[in-house]
């Protein structure tokens, strides 16, 4: 049985590593995705085998509630709002690996005198699995709320941060080797989830909207790690394995993520689009003036291109005006232009926000181009269409010293024989600064919402 049972999970295991494999190509993320679900149900169903289950009922319960839940969520949740769906999914997988850790720990406890003592392995493994458990369950909580407009989407500071929040990391860790030593004190243990979870509050809340996909991949990674860690916690080979793989990917998403900004993971975590940058005073003010061009106008600029590039941003999302810019694509294409997709890697509020929200709209994998892959063809570009984004095509990042997104790679939209930018109004992105591409020479104002405007584009397109 035990032999059935380490084979199964290592097939478990490499479903989810080819699963993670077949991610990394939207042609084929759909695949994986299924790859990863098939392993995770071997595991599961090989796991209800292997313990010494007394009673089905509350298993039974739990699935059918968390079917019913999550089928809701897929189906309701728009495109919009996966950010929302990724961060709050984070949270509940490290509140179970929190859980988990607690309920084993009373588990022990309660055995105590059947000559069942707490070992050094059980109590660090406990704390830790609590620790990173906790802190990705309220961070992720309160990523959600960033997201979702409950919690202020701003830095949020205040007096002494950094030393509290250092304070209470060392708490966890005294408490945690007290904890080692004396492992049937309730209260210690007690202690270390309700720092940690406080722990959690304080070290997301600081983080702005402009570092959300940092935080969102991070928080996934705590995830895997929680993961991890409470499969120590359990002598399961398996989670222990698929919380490395996410806590692995995780880490090096994040990674990707902090290059895309020019931005050490330090910066991030602690917090605020001020500390970013050089220490000179930002920019806030551009001078210039702005030309801004109606549909009609715009169809007949569109009409005369051949070479056109659309930059999609968080406003698209906004607008869920990614049905309408497939419209669009569709009927340039239908009169022969070359129509391609330029996708910054922090575009929008999660790692890859951008792709989904095309993919949904079944706009073709092979027309979403890389920033790196796509950067040196805006000299030859007709026309570049910014749809919603603001500092990810910001000059500024390339020669001003004293912005803060100064070093942040861009797309070079500006380089583009004319820049179309559509945006509700002037206002200053994330970053908290005026776009000095507004008032380019070649650049043309197209405002209104994104749904309406490009809808709009695409009426005058058909009536040409």
């Amino acid at each position: 049985m035990n032999i059935f049972i380490e084979i199964s999970y290592l097939i478990s295991s490499v479903f989810f590593i080819f699963g993670i494999k077949l991610l990394a190509s939207p042609k084929t993320a759909r695949r994986g995705n299924f790859f990863a679900a098939i392993g995770m149900l071997i595991a599961i169903v090989v796991t209800l085998f292997d313990k010494h289950i007394l009673t089905y009922e509350w298993i039974i319960i739990g699935i059918l509630i968390g079917s019913i839940v999550g089928s809701l969520m897929a189906f309701k949740v728009p495109m919009t709002g996966m950010p929302q769906m990724v961060g709050l999914l984070n949270g509940f997988g490290g509140g179970a690996s929190m859980l988990v850790a607690l309920s084993e720990y009373y588990k022990i406890l309660n055995k105590l005198t059947d000559k069942i003592e707490f070992t050094t392995y059980d109590t660090v493994t406990i704390s830790l699995s609590i620790l990173i458990g906790s802190v990705t369950f309220t961070g992720s909580l309160i990523a959600f709320g960033k997201l979702q407009g409950i919690v202020t989407g701003k830095v949020v500071k205040y007096p002494g941060q950094h030393p509290l929040n250092l304070l209470l990391l060392l708490s966890v860790v005294a408490i945690a080797i007290f904890f080692t030593m004396n492992p049937q004190d309730e209260v210690l243990i007690l202690s270390i989830v309700g720092i940690s979870l406080l722990l959690g509050v304080l070290l997301v809340l600081p983080i702005g909207g402009a570092d959300m996909p940092v935080a969102i991949s991070l928080l996934n990674s705590y995830s895997g790690l929680a993961g991890a860690a409470t499969g120590f916690v359990l002598n399961n080979y398996e989670l222990i394995i698929a919380g490395a793989l996410v806590g692995a990917s995780g880490i090096i998403l994040t990674n990707i993520m902090c290059k895309g900004m020019n931005r050490s993971l330090m910066n991030v975590v602690l917090g605020g689009w001020e500390s970013a940058g050089s220490s000179g005073p930002a920019v806030t003010t551009v001078k210039g003036n702005v030309k801004s061009v109606e549909a009609e106008e715009l169809a007949m600029l569109f009409d005369a291109a051949e070479n056109i590039i659309i930059v999609p941003g968080y406003g698209m999302a906004v607008a869920q005006a990614q049905h309408a810019v497939r419209d669009l694509f569709n009927i340039l294409e239908s009169k022969g232009k070359n129509v391609r997709f330029a996708i910054h890697p922090v575009a929008g509020r999660m790692p890859g926000h951008m792709n989904v929200l095309l993919a949904e709209a079944q706009v073709p994998y092979d027309k979403l181009y890389a920033m790196e892959d796509i950067n040196d063809d805006f000299p030859n570009t007709d026309i570049a269409f910014v749809i919603g984004a603001n500092d990810v095509v910001n000059p500024a990042a390339r020669h001003d010293k004293n912005s803060p997104i100064y070093g942040m790679p861009i797309l070079n939209v500006d380089f583009a024989k004319t820049v179309v930018v559509n945006k509700r109004s002037l206002n200053v992105g994330y970053a908290g600064i005026e776009n000095e591409l507004f008032f380019y020479p070649n650049t043309l104002m197209y405002f209104g919402d994104a749904k309406e405007a490009v809808n709009k584009l695409v009426h005058e397109l058909k009536n040409l």
